[in-house]
Parts: C-alpha cells; sequence; structure tokens
C-alpha cells in the first residue's frame, strides 16, 4: 500500500487538537553544476525533507549520480542566470514551504533541529532568515562574528526569486522571521577560488549596472573600498577571525574595487573603442565580444 494511504489512515485515527501538530510539508530545491564535491554534504543536511528538488544545468560529473542516491526529484535545463534557474527549480516543488539551498552550503545539526520544530508547530511568519557561518579557507569563521542572515525557508505562495544578477535571493511579501542556528557555506575553500569568484561575480554585475544607467565615478575606486574593509574587518568583527579575518576583508574590498574599476572599464571602451590603441592592435575582449549598436 503505498505511504500516502498509511499516512491518511493514521490520521484519520488522530484527534482534532492532535491533527492541528501535524508537521508542515517541506520542499527542498537546488541547482547544480558540477558539485559533486560539495553536494552530498548539501543533501544530507535536508535528507530528511518531504522532497528535494534538483534542477541541474548538464552537470559532467557525478553530480547527477549523488542526487539519485538522495532520491531528488531531477529535472535539467541549460543556464539561464541565477535568478530564472532558482525560479524553475522553485516551480518543480510541490508543496507549499520551500527551503533553497546552494550547492556549497548544508544546514547545521542545530538548524535542522530548528526548521522540524518550527514546522512542526507551524509556522506563525511568511518567511525567515537564517545566519550563514562562512568557511574561512582552513577553518569556519567564529560564531561571534555579525554573520550575514539570508532569507531561504518561505511560503512560496507569498513570494519568489527576484532578478538579480549573481546575488538572486528569494522576495516575500508578508511577515519575515529569524531563525537563531546557522547554516553552512562552504564555497572558499582557499583563496584561489576566493579570488576566481570575486572576478567572476564583479564581472557579472557589470551589465546590472549599466542597464541601472550607473555612472561610472572613478573616485568609488578610491573611496569605497577602505570603507567595505573596515565594515568588514571592525563592525562585522572579522578580527576574530584571526589572518582568515584579515585575509577576507582585503578580500571584500578588492571586490568592492573590482565592480566599480570594471565599470569604469566599460564606460571607457564605451566612450573611446579602440581609439586610443595603435592602429591593428589586436582588439581586448570588451570590444571583441560587443554587439554592434
Amino acid at each position: 500500500m503505498p505511504w500516502q494511504q498509511l499516512t491518511c489512515r493514521r490520521d484519520a485515527l488522530l484527534p482534532i487538537h492532535e491533527m492541528n501538530r501535524i508537521m508542515q510539508k517541506l520542499s527542498a530545491f537546488v541547482t547544480t553544476f558540477n558539485n559533486a564535491h560539495t553536494l552530498a554534504t548539501t543533501l544530507e543536511s535536508v535528507k530528511w525533507a518531504d522532497e528535494i528538488v534538483l534542477l541541474d544545468s548538464f552537470s559532467t560529473d557525478d553530480t547527477l549520480e549523488i542526487a539519485a542516491r538522495y532520491g531528488c526529484k531531477i529535472y535539467q535545463h541549460h543556464f539561464m542566470g541565477y535568478g530564472p534557474q532558482k525560479q524553475m527549480a522553485l516551480d518543480h516543488t510541490t508543496h507549499d514551504w520551500v527551503l533553497l539551498l546552494d550547492a556549497d552550503e548544508a544546514l547545521s545539526p542545530a538548524l535542522q533541529d530548528e526548521v522540524r520544530a518550527l514546522l512542526q508547530r507551524g509556522p506563525d511568519m511568511d518567511g525567515y532568515t537564517m545566519p550563514r557561518q562562512e568557511q574561512m579557507f582552513w577553518r569556519m569563521n567564529s560564531l561571534h562574528v555579525r554573520m550575514n542572515h539570508f532569507l531561504r525557508l518561505f511560503d512560496k505562495r507569498k513570494g519568489g526569486m527576484n532578478d538579480v544578477p549573481v546575488h538572486a535571493a528569494p522576495e516575500v511579501q508578508g511577515r519575515i522571521g529569524r531563525l537563531k542556528a546557522p547554516f553552512y557555506h562552504f564555497g572558499e575553500v582557499d583563496i584561489h577560488t576566493k579570488v576566481e569568484k570575486l572576478n567572476s561575480y564583479s564581472t557579472g554585475l557589470v551589465a546590472d549596472k549599466v542597464r541601472r544607467r550607473q555612472s561610472a565615478n572613478p573616485l568609488r575606486m578610491v573611496v569605497y573600498p577602505p570603507f567595505v574593509f573596515l565594515r568588514l574587518y571592525l563592525f562585522k568583527r572579522n578580527f576574530l577571525n584571526g589572518w582568515g579575518g584579515f585575509i577576507v576583508s582585503v578580500s571584500g574590498a578588492y571586490y568592492a574595487f573590482l565592480k566599480y574599476a570594471k565599470l569604469f572599464e566599460y564606460r571607457q571602451f564605451e566612450r573611446y573603442g579602440a581609439s586610443q590603441l595603435p592602429p591593428g592592435a589586436p582588439l581586448p575582449p570588451a570590444l571583441r565580444d560587443r554587439k554592434p549598436g
């Protein structure tokens, strides 16, 4: 007999006040592309969810084999951008309450317990943010730093994914609560990986700044990075993470520099093209790849 039928029979025997305490069903959803190195850790932390939806961008490693081992509902689609890709994964979920994780994130044991207890008693908000504890190269960051909170658990009837480039996130119309226990982020395993991500993300954000017609004031390259360093190192308390915290804070300042430097570069190419290069010089990628008009 199917599991669903057994559940219905069991529920039918419960008194009314007990039926109200039946756990709210949860769909976890993840998007992937060649995430075999971290995916098992992610899925292990949500294997208790009622379903796991995984939308893959045609991985060539063992991502799909790992997903199959955890009983994921697997779909594939070419990458459309971070927001649209996550929204498509969300659209495949079947339950009202959903949990978004990236393929290099995982719920801590304490957060798993907190989410299950919340679903058991019934959510009283429309969404919940969670603090994210970052891997900081050779260590996890201190629990005493000011961690960033992210909306990851929400009622999909009240919202969905926004279209912000690179850092697309859920947006919910309603009341937002805050969970206490952290979830882990294993995205920055070494400085090399960190710098690669900063370079990729900063390039991805240029198109959004251009679309919003943001000016390319070069003073932002001078003023903003030191402010970011101070905010990360002092106000976010990264000094508690030792030299790892110092490196992360410098990297954050470098990221701020890259965003505005690349926007300035874009505007310079837009203004001058190749006119300041010698005749016959090879065109930089920014000019080679630019569409006419």
